[in-house]
């Protein structure tokens, strides 16, 4: 008689034995699998232009949570997003207090809310969320360092039950944020 591999005779006692409900031969259900996922990598990887499309696309919301924010072409597309009619917030870092860059002039400029959390040591969140569907969140800081010189990651996730839970802790930190102080 031949000898089966050990996993294969596992597997064939388990249904055998009427075990195909055991946890570890379930596939996860589907509503745990976002609906799709996307992956940029920098530098020059185009992580950049993935999130000024996404700004590009939104039509009610965008709340974002930046540690470093000096990106003006995302700046940019948040002032255009704002103007549009789509309630944009964003949330920085206390570091934002003390330096001066022209992304967060830009926001500021523009009438876009602009908070600060300096409960934290560092707000190190990097989430940007999109009308309650889609969520960014990965290594990269929203600067041009980190498209064009540093290695960072960006996943975009589709995904509304994800989305509802970062959102619920966007609002967690805004209640304890105060104002950007502006120049």
């Amino acid at each position: 008689m031949a000898r089966l591999p050990q996993p294969l005779l596992i597997a064939s006692l388990a249904f055998g034995l009427g075990l195909s409900a055991a946890p570890w031969l379930r596939k996860p259900p589907a509503a745990s699998v976002p609906k799709s996922v996307q992956a940029h990598f920098s530098p020059k990887g185009g992580c950049t232009d993935a999130l000024v499309d996404l700004i590009s696309s939104a039509r009610k919301t965008v709340q974002v949570q930046a540690y470093s924010f000096t990106s003006t072409r995302i700046a940019e597309a948040l002032v255009a997003a704002a103007r549009r009619g789509v309630a944009v917030e964003v949330i920085l870092d206390k570091s934002h207090r003390a330096e001066r860059f022209a992304a967060v002039d830009i926001l500021a400029r523009a009438g876009v809310p602009l908070l600060v959390d300096a409960r934290h040591a560092i707000a190190h969140n990097k989430v940007l969320l999109v009308d309650g569907e889609r969520v960014v969140t990965g290594s990269f800081n929203f600067t041009k360092a980190a498209e064009s010189a540093n290695a960072e990651n960006l996943l975009i996730l589709n995904d509304p039950d994800l989305a509802a839970r970062y959102s619920e802790n966007f609002l967690l930190h805004r209640g304890h944020s105060e104002p950007y102080p502006g120049r």
